[in-house]
């Protein structure tokens, strides 16, 4: 466990940096809780149960000193998408249905980690979050309109049919709810550009409210938030039949994927600067028991936090102490400010959470990834897009993760081949690039550079390439540098060999040099090397080059 790695370098010097920071979170999440817990469909208290319990679980699982687990956005809206086809929001359904996706997406993430496949984060590409998360964000404001404008929106409806049917149903505009979404909206970002060490979430909610009873908003229609009933999470034991499991499995995996990707990805951002190493696998285990556990407490999944994480380093935690502490803070200001939750309108919260979504999107890493991949771009604007369009929100997950995934093998398949010549300019190892630098052929034999690794996908496009040497009726003899090969296959290992026997045939040989360690004992211990003969397999491209001529000479 973790704990005993940390815990025995506790002083009191790191326990009140700890404190500090652990007030720093617990005065920032009050708002978030409520706010991902309505996008969730949730009651405002499920939100808080998750920002409280989460962190306390954590601290003795995780592997990371300053990640914080509880609600985010972008979960919160893929629980939403998942458990609306199901059942009512807000409903005792719906609870209890997320408290089982919990408990399921729990137990995927401890089963993976057992099985130590933290590896699988690394199969999704930074491009398809930027996206998803991106379209999520717009998609949580446009599902939030309707609480800032006051107009009845159907639920379950695509982003388009949203924007539709409010354009249609414009003149049912309560223009007092308007005025209380907005202002709010508006304050929270001038309380964050003129006074940013402020909780600007809370202090805009703050003013919202105000607000609205001075103008009387409720006696002209604007709604308000229910108020948080129990502050203390209730013992509850998710019932976890047959029938419910078939129903919520498939989001469960999911959802749990997306956390634990979510999760591992603030970890490694916050380490950069940390310096501290994150063990995948771990965060996991951490992640999986988290969720298991605190689906016993009536808790949502959740994930790493990336505000409250950020928040959290920044503000000078030494250890995951300081999530206990958020925690109990958080406890703290519940049981002062839970009868005041009554008091907080509807369109001041749906301010905040346009608010929240707007800052979900990465206007930096989108600009980056425009000007500087097409294939990326594509994967971004597809997982984007297809958020927008599709009510089932892990369609989008799964098709950038298979365009990712088909554009990586679309480049490795098609790996660079280069002719080398002599290049009395090149310091290194005399040869260069024929074509790069304008450089004389050797009209005896082909010296040629693969770069890429040779496996079942990429054979094909090799094979092509040196067939076409084979066109030339000078070079009968080709020497293959694979210093740039990190991977060779069966199926590569196989095309090696044929590829030498039609060289054979063709009067002349096939040769390789400069094979890494890896290639070298993946042919030796396959039997590969010695069927291709190990009399044409050279360390270096010296040796090779040495050993041809000197065949050619012996011949003339």
């Amino acid at each position: 466990m973790p704990i005993f790695q940390w815990l025995p370098k506790t002083t009191k010097k790191t326990l009140w940096a700890d404190i500090v920071a652990g007030l720093t979170g617990a005065v920032i999440v009050l708002p978030q809780g409520i706010a991902f817990a309505l996008i969730a469909g949730l009651p405002p208290e499920i939100g808080l149960y998750t920002a409280m319990i989460g962190p306390v679980i954590a601290a003795f699982f995780q592997s990371s000193y300053h990640i914080i687990s509880g609600p985010t956005t972008a979960i919160s809206i893929v629980v939403f998408g998942i458990l609306s086809q199901v059942a009512e929001p807000m409903s005792q359904q719906f609870v209890e249905y997320a408290v089982i996706l919990t408990f399921l997406a729990g137990l995927f993430q401890l089963l993976l980690g057992a099985l130590r496949m933290g590896i699988l984060v690394n199969f999704v590409s930074h491009a398809v979050i930027i996206g998803f998360t991106a379209g999520a964000a717009v998609l949580i404001a446009a599902k939030q309109l309707k609480n800032v404008l006051g107009i009845s929106v159907p639920r379950g409806i695509t982003f388009a049919e949203i924007l539709q049917y409010i354009g249609v149903h414009l003149a049912q505009i309560n223009y007092y709810t308007a005025l209380i979404g907005v202002a709010t909206f508006v304050s929270a970002l001038l309380f964050k550009k003129f006074i940013p060490k402020l909780p600007y979430m809370l202090l805009a909610m703050i003013f919202g409210t105000l607000l609205n009873i001075w103008i009387d908003g409720t006696a002209h229609g604007v709604q308000l938030i229910d108020k948080i009933e129990a502050v203390f999470p209730e013992f509850h034991i998710p019932a976890l039949t047959i029938d419910n499991i078939q129903i919520l499995s498939a989001g469960a995996v999911t959802v749990g994927f997306l956390s634990l990707i979510q999760t591992i990805s603030i970890a490694r951002a916050i380490a950069v600067h940390s310096h501290q190493r994150i063990d995948a696998n771990q965060e996991f285990i951490g992640q999986g028991i988290v969720h298991m556990v605190s689906s016993f407490f009536r808790c949502y999944v959740g994930a790493g936090s990336f505000t409250r994480s950020g928040v959290n380093f920044q503000a000078g935690a030494k250890s995951p102490i300081s999530g206990i502490f958020a925690s109990a803070f958080l406890l703290a200001i519940l049981l002062f400010i839970a009868p005041w939750t009554a008091y907080l309108p509807t369109p001041a919260m749906g301010g905040i959470i346009i608010l929240v979504g707007y800052n979900l999107i990465d206007f930096h890493h989108i600009k980056k990834i425009f000007h500087a991949s097409r294939y990326e771009t594509v994967v971004m604007v597809v997982t984007f897009a297809t958020t927008l369009l599709f009510r089932q929100l892990e369609f989008a997950i799964y098709i950038g993760v298979v365009l990712a995934l088909i554009f990586y093998l679309m480049r490795t398949s098609t790996p660079r081949i280069v002719l080398l010549g002599k290049d009395p300019s090149n310091n290194t190892d005399g040869y260069s690039n024929i074509k790069l630098y304008n450089l004389q052929e050797n009209p005896l034999y082909r010296i040629a550079r693969i770069d890429g690794s040779i496996y079942f996908g990429a054979v094909d496009h090799i094979a092509e390439k040196l067939f076409d040497l084979s066109l030339d009726e000078a070079p009968k003899y080709v020497i293959l540098d694979l210093k740039g090969v990190n991977f060779v296959d069966v199926s590569g290992a196989e095309f090696l060999l044929h590829e030498r026997k039609r060289w054979v045939q063709l009067g002349g040989d096939l040769y390789l040099c400069n094979l890494k360690k890896p290639v070298r004992d993946f042919l030796k211990e396959g039997g590969f090397a010695q069927e291709f003969g190990m009399t044409n397999i050279f360390k270096h491209r010296t040796e090779a080059i040495q050993y041809v001529e000197h065949l050619l000479s012996s011949q003339s």
